[in-house]
């Protein structure tokens, strides 16, 4: 392995790092990331770390190299293989190691790979802390040594964590899963069949060519054949995962996706009467939906900024007993250790289902309803981006519109509100819109879209 210099400053992403495996990211780039991370997490007093990696085809020899630059520099690792992301954030806790590396990029193309990693019990690396480490890397001042690998299986342990996690109610739940070929292929099947569900796998077996569709539940697309089968099999409820493991995706009863603005309504309406900690935090896309039902429950909602790292902190920092995001990354603090996984955060809607005689569509009666978009994403370049997203924070601000501004920009109007922000895990804006009715949603979503429209080209 070599030491890359120049390595593409666009790869060090707000909370990760990612890029096209072969183009920006190869076997000396993930040595060289190990030199570096290897070097700089001692100056946080680390002498260990956990690394483990997901199901992608360039995953393993990315980690082998990761792990030959990281022992390079003394420090030891715990390698835990071939896991799901919430495996390794489990991992971490078990050994009380707050450093890592996780190899994954998510929900990113096939084609690429990535880094998720931390340095110390700050959790998972994002925003000045990456760049932080970007510079570091670039001066390539790194340590030598001599670290020890060891390996570990988490997995009969994780097992037991999510066996103990849940109270299915005695209602016999018919549950269609979709693992998209990703990692959890390899696990949530076996956790599912713990339980006296009746199971249905589509999907099941790993491939990290993603032969039938890619693993992205918030793709509406991604989730017809999941749709389709609930409707066939007149199955309860359907549950998609991510690539690695960590987002969740939701079907219900008759075939409709419910978005996880929407899943965190039923969950707080059931965590509401059990426990005495009433504060849920939600990101910036969504829907007032959940808003207005947080404040009729009587409870406390904090909005914060998109992205599952932001997201897993701020829960904590603010004592959530529940956070959550629109891209489906869901954080239980009652009796879950706080990080996400999709495997988890589905079983937990199933506990809510097998202790009512309620379709899951009827968990959403009562809602006040809002005429919204999905997530749009709009292909930019990282160079652009930012750019676009100051445009219309311009544009709104000579409007002077109501304005929130602590990721990207939403717009929020007495009748409706419209989100236009650079994606943090892509050369993409995402941009989403709402309205008390589709006129209205629609008025705002033209508006906005000839803004960035003029301003993109």
């Amino acid at each position: 392995m070599n030491i890359k210099k120049n390595i593409n400053k666009n790869i060090f992403r707000e909370y990760d790092i990612r890029g096209v495996y072969g183009k920006d990211i190869d076997e000396d780039v993930s040595y060289t990331i190990g030199r570096a991370y290897g070097t700089y997490i001692k100056k946080f007093g680390q002498s260990d770390c956990v690394i483990g990696y997901d199901n992608r085809l360039s995953s393993p020899s990315l980690t082998e190299s990761l792990i030959e630059g990281i022992i390079s520099t003394g420090i030891h690792v715990v390698n835990i293989g071939l896991v799901t992301t919430p495996m390794y954030y489990y991992a971490c806790l078990k050994t009380k190691t707050p450093a890592g590396i996780m190899v994954t990029a998510s929900h990113n193309p096939k084609e690429d790979n990535g880094f998720k990693m931390s340095f110390d019990n700050r959790g998972n690396a994002k925003g000045k802390m990456i760049e932080e480490f970007r510079e570091f890397l670039e001066l390539g001042n790194f340590d030598n040594g001599n670290g020890i690998v060891s390996f570990m299986d988490i997995t009969d342990d994780y097992y037991k964590l999510m066996r103990n996690s849940i109270n299915l109610g005695e209602r016999n739940i018919k549950v269609v899963i979709d693992c998209g070929n990703g990692t959890t292929a390899l696990f949530a099947p076996n956790i599912y069949n713990m339980f006296n569900l009746s199971l249905m796998i589509l999907y099941g077996k790993s491939d990290g060519n993603f032969p039938n569709h890619h693993p992205d539940p918030t793709v509406p697309e991604n989730m017809e054949v999941l749709a389709n089968t609930v409707k066939e099999l007149k199955a309860d409820i359907g549950i998609a995962f991510d690539g690695d493991g960590d987002r969740v995706g939701i079907v219900d009863e008759q075939g409709n996706i419910i978005p996880a603005d929407k899943y965190l309504i039923i969950m707080i309406r059931d965590l509401v009467i059990k426990n005495d900690n009433k504060k849920f935090l939600y990101d910036v896309k969504c829907s007032k939906s959940l808003i207005d039902e947080i404040d009729k429950l009587g409870a406390t909602g904090i909005c914060s900024r998109t992205g599952n790292s932001y997201t897993k902190a701020r829960t904590m920092e603010e004592d959530c007993i529940l956070g959550g995001e629109y891209s489906g990354h869901i954080f239980f603090r009652d009796r879950w250790q706080g990080f996400d996984s999709g495997i988890y955060a589905g079983l937990r809607l199933v506990e809510v289902l097998s202790h009512t005689n309620k379709k899951l569509s009827e968990l959403l009666d009562g809602i006040n309803e809002y005429y919204s978009t999905p997530e749009i994403k709009i292909a930019c370049s990282d160079d652009k981006k930012n750019i676009v997203v100051n445009s219309v924070l311009e544009y709104a601000k000579s409007k002077n519109y109501n304005i929130l501004d602590i990721d990207g920009v939403r717009v929020n109007f007495s009748d409706g509100w419209a989100l236009v922000r650079a994606s943090n895990t892509g050369p993409n804006l995402t941009v989403r819109f709402e309205g008390v009715s589709l006129e209205v949603r629609d008025k705002y979503k033209d508006e906005f879209m000839e803004v960035i429209n003029k301003n993109i080209n």
